[in-house]
C-alpha cells in the first residue's frame, strides 16, 4: 500500500543530498523527526508508484543492504528565507565613533512584521535598520541590557523605490533617519503624477547608548536570534529588494544623502563598507558573492539564493537584461519563505554496492509512537557504474524540481476551473498546508509579497516525489509516481534499461545519451536548460532514437549552476500556460545570463526535435485516439501490428484515456520536420480543453477543445539523420495507459513495437 503521510503528533521527513547517484558510489540521507527518536530504516527499489485499482498497486523491492534496521533520529530545524550574511571576524563594522547605514530599498510587504534591512547584533546588542511591524522605516540600538527603536512618521509603500538612511553619534546619542522616495518613470508601481508626500527625516536623541556585540557579523534582510534547541537562527526576516548599500564613517548630511540618491557614491574617506550590488555580471549569470569595494573588502554571501539580476532603483526601462545595463540590475530580492538547501547533518551515508541495478530508489523510514505510524521515503536515482544497457530512461527531474512542494492544492483560485471538476485532495496536501510549507514552495507558487517563485531545489523534503503522489486537486498520477509505470512497464516486458537523469544530461551533455541505442522521456519533461536541449538535438542527428512519451515537454528555459546542480532556476516571460509573470526586465535568468521563457520563443520549439510541442491541457476528461492514413503507410504500418480497428487508448488509469492532462501537436509552422508521419490524433476534446496561450493573438469564444482544430493530441513518428528515429505520442497519460489489463492493451502494444523497432540496428524499412 501507499505510505503512510504523518499530519498527526509525528512528524517525518527526509531527503537524499544529491538526486543522481552512481552504483558504486555513496549517497547521505537526511532526516528529521518529531514526535519519536527512532525509525526503521530500510532500502527499497521503487517499482509502481499509482495504486489505482486498475493497475498493478503500489510496489516496492526491499533491497538487502547494511543501513536496514533501527535508526536514531532527531528534529532538524529549518532556516527559511534568503539574507546576505557579512563575516566581520576584526569587527571593522563596529565603529566606536559616529556611523551612518545607507540602502535603497523596495518594500515588497511593509506592515508584516519586524523585517531587518541591516543589522549588526543579537538580543539588547548592536544596531540595524529595519521596517517595524506598522510599516515605518526604523533605527534601533543595544546597550546590552535593553534595546531602543526610533521610527519615522511615515510608513514605507509597497514596490516604491527609497533611499533610506540612519545616522548614529554614540557621543552625543543623536540620532537622524531619512526615507527619501526615488520614483522614475519605469522603477516603481506609481508614477510621478501620484500626489504622494514619500519623505521623512527623524532627528532625535536616544536615551541609550550603544554595545557592539563581539564575534558577530552583519546580515543584510536579517536579524540574527536565539532559535530551537539553544542555536541561532536568522528572523525578522525582509520582503522586497535591497540595492546599493553601505556603512560610512560620521554622519551623513542633506547635500551627500541627495547626491546619493543621485547614483553617487559615498566620500571614499568615510566607506567603511560599500556593496555594489551591480557588479560581478557577466555574460553567464551571477553568483550569490556580492562584492564590497570599501577598504576591507567585506563581501557578503548569499544563504538560500537571493534573487539576482533584478531591476534596480535607477532602471529606465531601455534595456532588459542586466547583460546590456548592469549598473541599472544592482536589485537583489529577499524572501522570507525562500528555501534553496535545509542544510541537515546527514542520518545515514549508503554506500551503494557497484552492482546494484540502475533504478528507482528511496530509503525508506517508518516511525512509530503511541499507535501512530509515520512513513517516509528519500528518493534517489542510480545510474549504472558502466553503462550496458541498450535502453536508457531519462528521469525528468528538472521538472520534478520545478514543481516541488507545489502547487498549493489548497490555494489556487483557477485550480477547479483549470480542472472542471470538484477538487480532490489527498493526505499529502493536507500535510503540506498542515507544515505551513516550511519546505519550500514550487516555482508554480508567489511568495508572500506576490513575487513569483524562480528558484526551486532538491535539498529539501518533496511531498511531490514521493512515489504515491498524486496532482492536487485532481488526484491523478503525476511527476514520479506518472513515470514508475513506465519504468514498470519495462520490466514487465523484461527489457534491459538504465536510468540517467536531467542532472546528468546537463552536465555530461550527449555523452550522457551516446551509450543508449534507445531513449525514453519521462511522461512531463516540461522544463529543460539548453546544455539540455543541445545534447538532445546531437544525440538525435548522430541516429539516437527517442521515445517522446511527454505533454508539455520541452516548454520552459531552465539553468543550474555547475557547482549547485540541486537547484534549478526558471524566469516565467509574457507568454506561456503560466502560473506567474516576471515584472518587466527581469526575465533573464541569473544562474546562466540567458533570456528566460518558452523555448518557443527563442526559435527552439519542441516541433524541430520531436515532430510535436504544447498544444492544451485539460483534466475533465481523458480520451483516445483515432488512426490517421499516415499510420497505414508502409514505413509506419509496424508500428500498429496487432493493434485492432482505429481507436488506440480508450482506457487509462487518468480519466480513463490515453490521451490526457496535457498534450501536444504536430505543426509544420513550428517546426516539425516535413518527413513527419501523422499517425493518430485524439478524439475530440471538451470546451475545458483551452488552445495554449501562446497561440492566441485575439480572445474570442471559440477556444476550446469542442470547437478549435488546433486543439489536439497528435502521434507522430519521424526518422532522423545517420539512422535515428522519433516517436512522440504526445500526452502525459500515455504512460498511465501502459500498465491497464495486466500490460496487454493497445498502448502496451504499439509502446512495445516501437520499443523493438528502435533496437533495431535497422530501423523497420520504409517501404
Amino acid at each position: 500500500m501507499a505510505a503512510d503521510v504523518p499530519i498527526g503528533r509525528i512528524h517525518l521527513h527526509a531527503y537524499a543530498e544529491r538526486l543522481s547517484v552512481r552504483a558504486g558510489e555513496s549517497v547521505d540521507i537526511m532526516a528529521s523527526l518529531e514526535g519519536a527518536d527512532r525509525a526503521e530504516a530500510r532500502l527499497v527499489r521503487l517499482r509502481h508508484g499509482d495504486a489505482h485499482p486498475d493497475g498493478p498497486g503500489f510496489r516496492e523491492e526491499e533491497i538487502d543492504h547494511p543501513v536496514n534496521g533501527p535508526m536514531p533520529l532527531r528534529h532538524q530545524p529549518v532556516q527559511q528565507g534568503n539574507f546576505l550574511r557579512v563575516p566581520d571576524p576584526d569587527a571593522r563594522l563596529a565603529p566606536e565613533g559616529a556611523f551612518t547605514l545607507h540602502a535603497f530599498v523596495f518594500p515588497g510587504l511593509p506592515g508584516d512584521d519586524r523585517q531587518e534591512i541591516i543589522s549588526r547584533g543579537c538580543a539588547a546588542r548592536g544596531y540595524g535598520l529595519r521596517i517595524d511591524g506598522g510599516g515605518h522605516l526604523a533605527f534601533w540600538l543595544g546597550d546590552g541590557r535593553s534595546t531602543e527603536e526610533i521610527a519615522a512618521p511615515k510608513r514605507l509603500l509597497r514596490h516604491i523605490w527609497y533611499l533610506v538612511t540612519a545616522s548614529f553619534d554614540p557621543r552625543t546619542r543623536r540620532v537622524q533617519l531619512t526615507q527619501k522616495a526615488v520614483v522614475g518613470r519605469y522603477n516603481a508601481i506609481w508614477s510621478k503624477i501620484v500626489p504622494c508626500d514619500y519623505d521623512a527625516v527623524v532627528e532625535t536623541e536616544a536615551t541609550i547608548g550603544l554595545h557592539h556585540l563581539g564575534g558577530t557579523e552583519v546580515l543584510v534582510g536579517g536579524l540574527e536570534e536565539r532559535g530551537e534547541e539553544g542555536g541561532t537562527r536568522v528572523g525578522h526576516l525582509y520582503s522586497g529588494k535591497i540595492d546599493r548599500f553601505g556603512i560610512s564613517r560620521g554622519v551623513m548630511g542633506a547635500a551627500e544623502r541627495d547626491a546619493l540618491a543621485a547614483g553617487a557614491l559615498p566620500a571614499t574617506a568615510d566607506i567603511l563598507a560599500y556593496w555594489d550590488t551591480a557588479r560581478g555580471y557577466g555574460a553567464d549569470g551571477i553568483g550569490d558573492q556580492v562584492e564590497d569595494i570599501g577598504p576591507h573588502g567585506l563581501h557578503a554571501h548569499g544563504v538560500n539564493r537571493p534573487v539576482r539580476g533584478q531591476t534596480g532603483w535607477n532602471w529606465d526601462g531601455r534595456s532588459d537584461s542586466f547583460r546590456l545595463a548592469p549598473e541599472q540590475y544592482g536589485g537583489i530580492e529577499f524572501h522570507a519563505d525562500a528555501l534553496a538547501d535545509c542544510r541537515w547533518q546527514p542520518s545515514a551515508s549508503l554506500r551503494l554496492g557497484e552492482d546494484l541495478h540502475s533504478g528507482v530508489y528511496a530509503l525508506r523510514l517508518t516511525a512509530e509512537h503511541g499507535g501512530e505510524v509515520a512513513t517516509e521515503r528519500a528518493v534517489f536515482f542510480v545510474r549504472p557504474a558502466r553503462p550496458r544497457a541498450e535502453i536508457c530512461f531519462l528521469v525528468p527531474t528538472a521538472t520534478y524540481l520545478a514543481y516541488a512542494n507545489g502547487p498549493k492544492g489548497l490555494e489556487g483560485d483557477v485550480a477547479q476551473a483549470v480542472m472542471g471538476r470538484a477538487p480532490v485532495l489527498t493526505a499529502t496536501d493536507l500535510e503540506a498546508c498542515a507544515n505551513g510549507y516550511r519546505f519550500g514552495l514550487s516555482t508554480y507558487d508567489l511568495h508572500a509579497d506576490g513575487a513569483g517563485v524562480c528558484y526551486s531545489s532538491a535539498r529539501r523534503p518533496i511531498f511531490t516525489m514521493r512515489p504515491d503522489y498524486r496532482l492536487p486537486g485532481l488526484a491523478a498520477p503525476w511527476g514520479l509516481g506518472a513515470d514508475l509505470s513506465v519504468l514498470a512497464w519495462l520490466d514487465h516486458h523484461g527489457y534491459a534499461y538504465e536510468i540517467i537523469t536531467d542532472e546528468d544530461l546537463h552536465r555530461d551533455g550527449a555523452a550522457a545519451l551516446a551509450p543508449y541505442r534507445v531513449v525514453i522521456n519521462g511522461t512531463h519533461c516540461e522544463y529543460y536548460s539548453e546544455r539540455m536541449l543541445d545534447a538532445t538535438e546531437d544525440y538525435l542527428a548522430a541516429g539516437g532514437r527517442l521515445l517522446y512519451l511527454s505533454g508539455n515537454g520541452y516548454y520552459w528555459v531552465v539553468a543550474f549552476r555547475d557547482d549547485e546542480p540541486w537547484i534549478v532556476e526558471v524566469r516565467r516571460g509574457q507568454a506561456g500556460s503560466r502560473a506567474w509573470q516576471g515584472r518587466a526586465g527581469e526575465g533573464h535568468l541569473a544562474t546562466s545570463g540567458e533570456p528566460g521563457g518558452l523555448w518557443r520563443n527563442r526559435n527552439r520549439a519542441p516541433q524541430k526535435l520531436v515532430g510535436t510541442g504544447f498544444a492544451s491541457e485539460g483534466m475533465d476528461v481523458s480520451v483516445p485516439y483515432r488512426r490517421r492514413p499516415d499510420s497505414r503507410a508502409p514505413e509506419a504500418a509496424w508500428i500498429f501490428d496487432g493493434v485492432d480497428g482505429d481507436v488506440v487508448g480508450d482506457f487509462g488509469l487518468v480519466n480513463g484515456g490515453a490521451v490526457g492532462l496535457e498534450i501536444d501537436r504536430y505543426d509544420l509552422s513550428l517546426g516539425t520536420p516535413p518527413n513527419a508521419l501523422l499517425l493518430a490524433s485524439s478524439e475530440p476534446l471538451t470546451r475545458n480543453w483551452p488552445l495554449a496561450q501562446e497561440e492566441v493573438m485575439f480572445a474570442h469564444p471559440a477556444l476550446g477543445g469542442d470547437e478549435n482544430p488546433l486543439v489536439r493530441c497528435d502521434m507522430v513518428y519521424l526518422r532522423t539523420r545517420n539512422g535515428g528515429a522519433v516517436f512522440s505520442p504526445s500526452s502525459i497519460a500515455w504512460g498511465s495507459a501502459l500498465p491497464c489489463n495486466g500490460f496487454d492493451n493497445s498502448v502496451s502494444i504499439i509502446m512495445k513495437n516501437v520499443v523493438d523497432g528502435f533496437l533495431r540496428r535497422d530501423l523497420p524499412p520504409e517501404g
